[in-house]
């Protein structure tokens, strides 16, 4: 029986693996966030351009990642049980799995610009996003292979190369755009091809340390990760299919939730558009934080479950919730207390606009307050079921939660209640409360935490 930590103690070994994935998660955000603003210095058509294709790949980016979130339940669980090979054998058919996944997604993100056509994009926009994401999808297997990577390490608690890894893909990524976009130091000016061409160089950069450090760290040299990978492993190959497959699809169901509110949120107005998208971003800041946490609760309760140690399954776990509820406390205070500062990092205070959008965003930040305290409870609750490796139940809990109960409820508040976008977003927060209450009690009342005979 492994001997019983404090609660304080969870709480630290919590912060020392979760911070660190906190920081990779902020400084993925990174990426797009340089993209974003380097593409502005550049071009209006060029920027909308490289944001809907940014938005194109993400989705199906995070449909493929969901063998990687596997992965990190299934190889923490491993360690705990002492199964080095189980270990070798998840990770090598993750990583054939999400292969597979990209090259599947390559036709689709080659036609990006007739797809985009025939959903109703300008022409323009559209056969722009298209040339973008032709060079783009070059990087889809290799930053796959980094999602994998970085899930094997996590679970070895190797998370500050995570984080330091993922700073220097950022300093690359801005360094490489500034070449390529600008045509910079003798380089050709490439425009949103060159943001494509960066992209696909970082995350073929970053593939590649990261199989050199997981293969020959000598912590780590044991597991042979890369000997005879092309042997298949069917039965490895299931197992990480049936937990991560439905990971990917709620990821997808509460993205594209998102994306059905800001297509909502148009219909009210400009004004209401741009300021939903500025709280967006600041929630979404927030989100990254109780996702490191989530992630970080996913491997210590892995490791309990391996090592059968329940008591260390629910303290952890009542850890987790703790400081995810702590942060989601703490983001109210911000949101409700410091909104015209947080919306203003967004704001040219000079346009003509700027005051109606400070006025209407200080009205979502504080809706944003309630939603906040659900979110922190849904991805932690999440992030525990997938350390047991329980993600097909969940999966159709959020993705109800979110369509049958969050979007509707948006609808029915913003429109037929006349409560606009306020409503709108309460009607998110319903969605997320439902999702929220339901995953934490099916933890809680779980078999997983039931004394073996």
């Amino acid at each position: 029986m492994p001997p019983r930590l404090s609660f304080a103690a969870h709480i630290r070994a919590l912060l020392t693996l979760g911070l660190p994935l906190v920081g990779s998660n902020l400084a993925q955000m990174g990426l797009h966030v340089a993209d974003t603003v380097m593409m502005g210095w550049y071009g209006v058509r060029e920027l909308a351009s490289v944001v809907l294709g940014a938005g194109f790949f993400w989705i199906l980016f995070l449909m493929g990642s969901g063998f990687s979130y596997a992965l990190m339940g299934r190889v923490s669980a491993a360690l705990g049980s002492g199964d080095e090979t189980q270990v070798r054998r998840d990770t090598r058919m993750a990583i054939w799995l999400s292969v597979l996944a990209g090259v599947l997604m390559m036709p689709v993100l080659w036609f990006s610009g007739s797809i985009l056509r025939a959903l109703g994009q300008q022409s323009e926009i559209a056969d722009l996003t298209g040339q973008f994401l032709r060079i783009a999808m070059w990087g889809m297997v290799p930053a796959l292979i980094v999602a994998v990577l970085k899930a094997y390490l996590s679970a070895f608690e190797r998370t500050r190369v995570v984080l330091a890894v993922t700073l220097v893909a950022v300093a690359l990524n801005i360094g490489s755009n500034w070449l390529f976009i600008f045509g910079n130091l003798g380089m050709p000016e490439l425009g949103l091809r060159g943001a494509a061409l960066s992209s696909v160089m970082v995350q073929i950069i970053s593939a590649t340390v990261l199989m050199i450090y997981a293969a020959r760290l000598p912590e780590l040299r044991r597991f042979t990760l890369f000997a005879r990978f092309w042997r298949p492993d069917w039965e490895a190959f299931r197992a990480v299919f049936r937990v991560g497959m439905p990971i990917g699809l709620t990821s997808v169901f509460e993205t594209s939730m998102f994306q059905a509110s800001a297509v909502m949120m148009g219909w009210i107005g400009t004004v209401q558009l741009a300021a939903h998208g500025i709280a967006l971003e600041l929630a979404s800041l927030a989100f990254m934080v109780h996702m490191g946490l989530s992630n970080a609760a996913t491997i210590r309760v892995g490791r309990a479950q391996g090592g059968r140690d329940l008591r260390g399954m629910r303290d952890g776990a009542a850890a987790g919730l703790a400081l995810s509820f702590g942060f989601g406390f703490v983001t109210v205070a911000c949101f409700l207390l410091l909104p015209h500062q947080l919306i203003g990092l967004f704001l040219d205070r000079s346009s003509a606009e700027a005051g109606q959008i400070l006025i209407f965003g200080t009205v979502l930040l504080a809706v944003a307050g309630l939603f906040q305290l659900f979110d922190a409870a849904q991805v932690m609750a999440l992030g525990l079921l997938r350390g047991v490796q329980d993600t097909r139940v969940p999966m159709w809990v959020a993705g109800g939660s979110y369509w049958l109960v969050g979007i509707p409820a948006s609808y029915v508040l913003a429109f037929p209640l006349g409560l606009g976008g306020a409503g709108l977003w309460l009607g998110l927060a319903s969605g997320l409360a439902c999702s929220a209450v339901i995953l934490t009690l099916r933890f809680w009342r779980g078999p997983w935490l039931t004394p073996r005979g």
